[in-house]
């Protein structure tokens, strides 16, 4: 059964191009260790609703700020766990990162591990 790892974060509006170098070459470095799919979304339509609470207030957006939803895919959560390992080992992830801030309020995202309960 497939696995998912899901994020939800907070970045900046000012300047989404640093964000998207960042997430291309994060995806890029996944991929190559065997996650199946990697994607990193820009949010669109964050209203609330009478049955929903949008992102933005989960993660108590500010109003310079936008919400990223992405999402890795693997074989299994042990292939996940396998993958993950060669990715936080990968010199590439942190490289010309080391003296500069993360692009994104790290305390604001949201994560989690997931199984998948319909692939349709």
């Amino acid at each position: 059964m497939r696995y998912v790892d899901g994020y939800v974060l907070p970045v900046p509006k000012k300047n989404p191009q640093v964000y998207r170098r960042m997430a291309q070459k994060a995806g890029k470095i996944w991929r190559e260790h065997g996650a199946l799919d990697y994607k990193e979304c820009a949010g669109d339509d964050l209203k609330k609703t009478k049955w929903s609470v949008p992102f933005s207030r989960m993660i108590k957006l500010k109003p310079a700020e936008t919400v990223v939803f992405a999402y890795i895919v693997f074989k299994s959560r042990a292939h996940r766990d396998r993958v993950n390992a060669k990715v936080m080992k990968d010199p590439r992830l942190g490289a010309g990162m080391e003296d500069k801030p993360m692009p994104f309020d790290m305390k604001r995202m949201v994560y989690g591990g997931f199984k998948v309960l319909v692939d349709a």
